[in-house]
């Protein structure tokens, strides 16, 4: 089911539902856990500890789709994608493509800005072994589902990774009996109810980078295709 937020202020109303929610007893113990038993060099943080909201440019025609919040990274920050590995290398990639303001989230008053996109997760809290079971999907979608309808000029969804991908992919198959077979590919492109398109991209972790299935130069080029799609 849809979260309805009909007004000027939907996506403050819906930040505030997606921080509120404890739904799912699994990840609502294990974000606990996670925000208690802190790594050593954040020991001195306090850690978010709650489900995390999208952000960015609320008129932006691309939405950048990650699984889950980091344990260490979003779930400390209280933003997606800041404060590690991924998100540096995501962040110098974005910035080349002029798609943020600035090449590092390291923090949430750090300054940062989108410009023409929002990026979110599918799953809003961190799952144990970042393996969300389907329940739990379930549970998020009514989330998702109002930041897709809330993004009015919404054109493309860039699949961070093949298990984002597959999510999304789960995602327009429950909520909009999408029945395509897709498979997930870097720079492979379909079409999704609504004209929406959606992009395959590897996700920017440490692994893919240092094993050189991505770069710098590989990642912003899609970047800069996005762009010119939208």
């Amino acid at each position: 089911m849809q979260i309805k937020t009909n007004n000027k202020n939907n996506f403050e109303i819906l930040k505030k539902k997606i921080v509120g929610c404890n739904k799912c007893s699994r990840l609502v113990k294990f974000r606990k856990k996670i925000s208690t038993e802190k790594r050593k060099q954040y020991i001195e943080e306090t850690y978010w500890g709650k489900p995390i909201t999208g952000f960015g440019d609320q008129n932006g025609k691309i939405l950048f789709v990650g699984l889950a919040p980091a344990a260490h990274g979003g779930t400390r920050t209280g933003r997606v994608f800041t404060g590690d590995k991924s998100s540096d290398f995501l962040y110098k990639c974005l910035h080349k493509a002029k798609i943020s303001n600035q090449s590092k989230s390291e923090h949430i008053n750090d300054g940062l800005k989108l410009k023409k996109a929002y990026i979110t997760t599918a799953l809003k809290c961190v799952p144990p072994g970042d393996k969300p079971e389907k329940n739990e999907l379930d549970n998020c979608f009514g989330f998702f589902n109002s930041e897709i309808s809330s993004l009015k000029n919404l054109k493309i969804i860039v699949a961070l990774g093949k298990i984002a991908f597959d999510a999304c992919k789960y995602f327009y198959k429950s909520k909009h009996n999408f029945t395509e077979k897709i498979n997930f590919a870097h720079d492979k492109i379909y079409k999704l109810p609504g004209d929406i398109i959606l992009v395959g991209c590897y996700h920017p972790s440490p692994r893919n980078v240092n094993t050189g299935r991505i770069n710098e130069k590989k990642m912003t080029n899609l970047f800069k295709k996005v762009l010119k799609l939208a």
